[in-house]
């Protein structure tokens, strides 16, 4: 798989502050690349730095084979964080306006639009100024503007603000299926359940550095702590789940008459099937799992960790 996007030792500071230090990422072609972060890690600097907006103090960024420069900022979506609508403007003219700044014609902005004001169910919009829209509203018609050119690369900060749970449905179906099509999608968000659902690689940024990146179940496997979950039924009353003192038992929950839900911690050298046979023999075990740590387990970890060093 070839990279679309490529960042070889980028640095920046401003004044006394460094804001990135030595990053280097590569996002693969028709990939969600998730960019995480707190705030204040060098997330949007790096996106500025990307779209062309500020120039590295040192690196450089590589844009489909070569390093990149202003002209390819035509193959390139943007909805920043603050969004950039004219409030005063209607919203039909105002799509229209920045679909022909990103170089559609008159006849395929009409029908780039028409597809877009039908997907999001938006088509009686066309003359409501923004400001009579509510934020939810006008993240539509940001998303539209973001994406109406068909872009190779779409950079999306913080997409799903202002949308209730079925609109952010709707919006992580159109990723989805702009994914599907040929784009890559750069994601920048604090919702980490997101990244798990959407993401195939993230990168999380702290203090300005890289602290962690890869595949989402990768990284989530790297961080495993061993504990795993059973549930056994035709359990004895008197058993004790404690008889290997390898395996800690973390919490016990009774689901019924001689059936139990245990979460254990077992050392790395034990495999899943020394630790089904041992407890096989207490009853009959109707399911097993591992537990792995949530991207957010990790965010929070790390980021912790970066705060106390």
């Amino acid at each position: 798989m070839q990279n679309i996007l490529e960042a070889h030792h980028v640095s920046k500071s401003y004044a006394s502050h460094q804001a990135l230090k030595d990053i280097s990422l590569n996002v693969p072609e028709q990939t969600i690349f998730g960019l995480l972060g707190p705030n204040g890690a060098g997330k949007t600097t790096f996106i500025r730095i990307i779209t062309q907006i500020i120039g590295p103090d040192s690196g450089e960024v590589i844009f489909r084979g070569k390093k990149m420069h202003r002209d390819d900022i035509a193959f390139v979506g943007y909805m920043p964080e603050e969004r950039g609508l004219y409030r005063k403007m209607k919203v039909g003219e105002q799509v229209m306006y920045f679909a022909r700044l990103k170089g559609l014609s008159k006849s395929d902005a009409e029908i780039a639009i028409r597809h877009w004001f039908t997907v999001f169910d938006i088509k009686d919009w066309w003359n409501k100024k923004v400001e009579e829209l509510s934020k939810g509203m006008q993240q539509k018609v940001q998303f539209i503007t973001t994406v109406i050119h068909k872009p190779l690369l779409i950079i999306l900060d913080e997409p799903f603000t202002g949308f209730d749970p079925v609109n952010t449905e709707i919006i992580i179906n159109e990723i989805l299926k702009l994914k599907k099509d040929g784009a890559t999608i750069l994601l920048s968000t604090h919702r980490m359940e997101s990244v798990e659902a959407l993401c195939d690689h993230f990168t999380l940024i702290n203090n300005a550095q890289i602290v962690i990146e890869g595949a989402v179940d990768e990284v989530r496997h790297r961080f495993k702590t061993n504990t795993f979950q059973l549930e056994i039924e035709g359990v004895g009353q008197q058993t004790d789940f404690s008889s290997n003192p390898d395996f800690q038992v973390e919490k016990i929950d009774k689901k019924g008459d001689g059936a139990f839900n245990l979460h254990i911690n077992t050392g790395s050298h034990y495999s899943a099937n020394q630790i089904l046979q041992h407890y096989m023999q207490y009853g009959q075990v109707s399911s097993f799992r591992e537990i792995l740590p949530t991207i957010n387990d990790i965010f929070i970890r790390l980021v912790k960790e970066g705060a106390h060093e």
